[in-house]
């Protein structure tokens, strides 16, 4: 059992796990303690140190979206997301569900909604008291420095205007023709204008401090907001699943279409002369409503998972693309070094190339080819970003396809010319099994670059996804999605983690020479 697991964990990339069941079995414990500190505790440790470090420098630096989030805040800000993405699929039961379940949570929402009423007005009174109280503390704080700041300023303004005074009397002594004198004079002028700026800074000094007094957080009223915050949203949401419940329920659209359409029909039956026309007309119209009615969707705005979904089907694609062009033309150029001759510079020249620069080029010819976006059974942003991806990830595995077919042992070749086999059984009963390793290898890392690539793609071409989410954040500016954004940076290099090592566990089932693919 011990060297199934032991096997199971190479197979998965998974080796730093390997001195544990060890241990459990008691194999060399003193040594396998010695990794396990090593490879486990260590890098928990400095993960550890990361978000203490984190949290003690994020406070400290404020942007125009407010402080820099701490892990706690970003935390938080992560269940939110999924909290949101939870009603809005409950948002949408609600919409399509019928019968005795439609009455049924019509009545567990109303009692919801009649027992967080006394709730918001407690919370209501509670931000009210908390806010009234974090005015006076900041009144009584400023208090002092405002006074200081009048009175300064009252001093500088008559210090000012002593000096225009003085200034203006003696401009009225100064000669004709005394240069000497007007020189002197100007001087003085350039003096008190250079007072008068002095005198400034030190008044926005003073305002300064006002504005950090003014502006400091006051841990109570933050709090009743907060909790404010939560009450009005829980009721906001039982309020929009009512409606949903209601009168925008699709069952009872139909059912007042179905009605509205029997009472045309009523009216056709007893209509004549000018008045049939318009009652068949009208008995169209309404068929026409129903139909839209039955076939209608809810409009739920994209949530954070989907998003998530949404991407990963992108770069799923973009990844098939890149294989089905690398891997031929890398077994070619594996092949034949005359064809690799000739790839070799457009490969040179084509690889660093940036998806920046491919994308509005993909976008415009995709587009070229799709006259209506919103009848086109895929999207061309969708299919642009797709595409960006394949042509900034195929690099990587047609090279490492190339230097596998290029590799292979030439005994094997010899025995299949022995054999007489034809071509296409020596491609694929030794050339693409021999370089089945290196051309996962390659496969490895053009998924991880198109992970990379994808976000650049959907936020440029406002493709639905983890890109777009990003720029919507980031356009939104506030301090909430400030947090939702190191919310992204986590769940994007969680999901690139899991694809990379999904990769492994399919490399490491073609590899033969037992060679470690990952730490």
């Amino acid at each position: 059992m011990k060297y199934k697991i032991l096997k199971a964990l190479d197979i998965a990339g998974l080796k730093v796990l390997d001195p544990v069941v060890r241990l459990a079995y008691r194999e060399e414990p003193r040594e396998q303690v010695r990794k396990i500190i090593l490879f486990i505790a260590i890098p928990i440790v400095t993960f550890c140190a990361f978000l203490v470090a984190w949290a003690y420098i994020a406070p400290r630096h404020t942007t125009k979206s407010g402080e820099v989030p701490t892990p706690s805040v970003v935390w938080d800000s992560a269940k939110n997301i999924w909290v949101f993405h939870q009603r809005e699929n409950i948002k949408e039961e609600d919409f399509r569900v019928e019968g005795a379940e439609r009455e049924k949570r019509i009545a567990e929402v109303t009692a919801l909604l009649e027992k967080l009423k006394p709730e918001l007005e407690k919370a209501d009174a509670q931000l009210n008291a908390a806010q009234q109280q974090a005015k006076a503390a900041t009144d009584q704080a400023v208090a002092p420095l405002m006074a200081v700041f009048e009175k300064t300023k009252d001093q500088f303004k008559q210090a000012e205007s002593d000096r225009k005074k003085e200034l203006n009397e003696l401009a009225k002594t100064i000669k004709d023709g005394d240069t000497a004198a007007r020189a002197e004079y100007l001087k003085k002028v350039e003096a008190h204008i250079k007072q008068s700026d002095v005198e400034t800074q030190q008044l926005q000094v003073i305002k300064a401090r006002i504005d950090v007094v003014m502006n400091q957080k006051h841990e109570g009223l933050i709090a009743a907001r907060l909790a404010k915050n939560r009450v009005a949203e829980q009721v906001q949401f039982l309020s929009k699943r009512l409606e949903n419940l209601g009168d925008n329920n699709q069952q009872q659209k139909v059912l007042a279409a179905q009605k509205s359409l029997e009472e045309k029909k009523e009216k056709f039956s007893q209509a004549s002369g000018r008045a049939l026309y318009f009652g068949a007309m009208n008995i169209h119209r309404a068929e026409d409503r129903l139909g839209r009615i039955e076939t209608s969707t809810y409009a739920k705005p994209w949530t954070f998972p989907a998003q998530i979904v949404r991407s990963l089907g992108c770069v799923f694609l973009g990844f098939v693309i890149a294989t089905i062009i690398a891997v031929p033309i890398g077994i070619l150029c594996g092949l034949s070094p005359v064809f690799m001759a000739a790839m070799t510079p457009l490969i040179s020249l084509f690889k660093p190339v940036s998806p920046i620069v491919w994308l509005p080029i993909v976008f415009i010819i995709v587009g070229g080819f799709i006259d209506d976006p919103e009848q086109a059974p895929v999207h061309p942003a969708f299919l642009s970003s797709a595409i960006t991806v394949a042509l900034c990830s195929l690099w990587p595995t047609l090279v490492n396809t190339a230097l596998g077919v290029a590799a292979i042992d030439k005994d094997h070749l010899n025995v299949a010319r022995v054999l007489r086999l034809g071509f296409w059984n020596r491609l694929f009963k030794i050339i693409i099994p021999s370089a089945l390793p290196l051309i996962f290898a390659g496969l490895r890392i053009s998924l991880g670059v198109g992970w990379m690539v994808l976000i650049a793609a959907e936020l440029l071409s406002s493709s639905e996804g983890i890109g777009k989410f990003v720029w919507d954040m980031f356009n939104n500016g506030s301090s909430q999605t400030f947090a939702q954004m190191f919310v992204v940076v986590f769940v994007v290099g969680i999901v690139g983690l899991m694809l990379d090592r999904t990769m492994i566990v399919f490399q490491r089932l073609v590899s033969f020479d037992g060679a470690p693919t990952a730490i």
